[in-house]
């Protein structure tokens, strides 16, 4: 048209404009836009198979609104067998989107929310597997704990490893002191973490909540000065800030691991520091909000909590301890005592006395419920190698596969409790020196064409390749002679 008015040229106006001529003046002629030419199709392209049979599929779902296509296609191909195929499912699907659209029951409404600056923070968890991150070379199965300031979007995430109270605590805890503020609720979903379930047949209903608050995340709400909140159960649109925030939080983690180049981490604070990072960056385009919220929320004035949960123990005669229904293994030293357990969210800690005694990763939901260190209890073993053979955690006393192998070959030439003892010796020597060293001797043993292992070889290679002793070194006496002389030419 422009090209029109410029020269009143039809045909160079269209050819400019990259069009044919026919087009052009169907254009001119209409005097509308292209976009404005266009026509809804109202008509079907083929006939609809569920013609037929529609008043029937209207009457299912009049009576029961909850009813899917696939349960409809499968209603209708017992009245009707051989009628309907399940390749046909997509287009039921449609059909009884379109009826509920026009027909159906009303459906409930979200109602946006007006947020106030300094109301309430929001905590949730979400899924960081799709980032793919490993540490030192290994896969990271985590969680991020996010905590979002709604009226802001001010955010926070930390990484864990389970929706665990001890993980909640973290993350809410990581959130406040770098805000430096304390908004006046606290917000979560239903999870466990939070809250509990009624057992059954109870009817007690807790602050008008079927799910009431765990005491122990009541004590942090309270030491924060914040009241604690749920959402309603199955409205997770109650917590649609940080819920609509996951997305995005993990496209920018996405495309800052994509700049960094790779996915690798040293250590899991490693990967901690890279998550601030680009969480601090993405806060600093907000700080115009952020001030408003700063200037109402009371100063965090309270200490850090302690992010582990204490029990009290007794070391079993089997030299363990079972924390959380699992069982770990502590030094033999310790059996009968009471000790006092540090659980983590990734780690237990096991003191005595006011002394560390020993730090093992927390067993995480669904691996097996115990964790035995060979080191712990191999020297009563030596001693009693006849209880190897049926011994419970006999499978923990294989540290690799290296060691399962050297057992078997063994094994194969002495079965008896004397060919158990020989590998429970092999076993004393990782345990007393280098178990790197002794797996080392292992592999160059079983190497050989006929693989002889014995305790004996195995510390003859380990001596052979130990490294030499370091030189000794001879200092000569310093003469302070000249500093004394250059201290009193300092002093005159």
């Amino acid at each position: 048209m422009e090209e029109l008015s410029k020269t009143g040229k039809l045909g160079r106006a269209a050819m400019k404009a990259g069009m044919d001529r026919k087009t052009a003046r169907k254009y001119v002629t209409a005097g509308a836009l292209p976009s404005q030419m266009s026509e809804e199709r109202t008509w079907r392209t083929r006939q609809d198979p569920f013609v037929e049979d529609w008043p029937a599929i209207s009457r299912w779902l009049t009576d029961s609104p909850e009813l899917d296509a696939k349960n409809v296609l499968e209603m209708l191909e017992e009245q009707h067998p051989g009628k309907y195929g399940a390749g046909q499912l997509r287009t039921l699907q449609r059909g009884i989107r379109r009826w509920r659209a026009a027909h159906g029951p009303e459906r409930n409404v979200v109602f946006g929310q007006a947020h106030r600056p300094g109301e309430a923070g929001q905590t949730d968890f979400t899924s960081a597997d799709e980032l793919k991150v490993t540490v030192l070379g290994q896969p990271f199965l985590h969680l991020l704990c996010v905590f979002v300031l709604p009226y802001s979007n001010w955010q926070w995430a930390t990484a864990c490893l389970s929706e665990s109270l001890m993980a909640l605590r973290r993350g809410v805890q990581a959130a406040l002191f770098n805000l430096g503020r304390v908004p006046l609720y606290h917000q979560t979903d239903n999870s466990t973490a939070a809250t509990h379930r009624i057992p059954n047949g109870k009817q007690a209903v807790v602050e008008g909540r079927k799910r009431p608050f765990n005491e122990e995340y009541v004590a942090m709400t309270r030491h924060f000065g914040m009241t604690p909140r749920t959402t309603e159960v199955g409205a997770k649109e109650q917590n649609g800030d940080v819920e609509a925030g996951h997305r995005a939080l993990k496209h920018r983690l996405n495309q800052a691991l994509i700049r960094r180049g790779n996915r690798d981490f040293p250590s899991v604070e490693a990967w901690q520091q890279f998550v601030e990072g680009v969480v601090r960056k993405a806060n600093g385009t907000r700080t115009q909000r952020v001030a408003e919220e700063l200037a109402v929320m009371r100063v965090l004035d309270v200490s850090k909590l302690p992010e582990y949960r204490e029990e009290t123990v007794k070391v079993s005669s089997w030299s363990t301890v079972r924390i959380k229904h699992a069982a770990y293994s502590v030094p033999s030293r310790l059996m009968g005592e009471m000790v006092t357990a540090h659980i983590y969210e990734d780690r237990i800690e096991v003191h005595y006395a006011g002394d560390l005694q020993m730090v093992c990763p927390r067993l995480r939901s669904g691996e097996k419920r115990h964790r035995i260190d060979y080191r712990h209890v191999i020297w009563s073993l030596v001693r009693k190698p006849g209880a190897f053979a049926r011994y419970v955690y006999r499978e923990e006393m294989f540290p690799s596969l290296i060691f399962r192998r050297a057992y078997d070959a063994i094994a194969a030439v002495d079965a008896g409790v004397s060919g158990d003892l020989e590998y429970l010796r092999i076993l004393h020597q990782a345990a007393s020196g280098s178990e790197a060293d002794v797996q080392a001797a292992l592999e160059l043993l079983l190497a050989a064409p006929s693989p002889k292992i014995s305790s004996d070889a195995v510390k003859a290679l380990v001596q052979a390749r130990a490294p030499a002793p370091p030189p000794e070194l001879t200092c000569d006496a310093v003469d302070l002679g000249p500093y004394d002389a250059l201290l009193a030419e300092v002093a005159q």
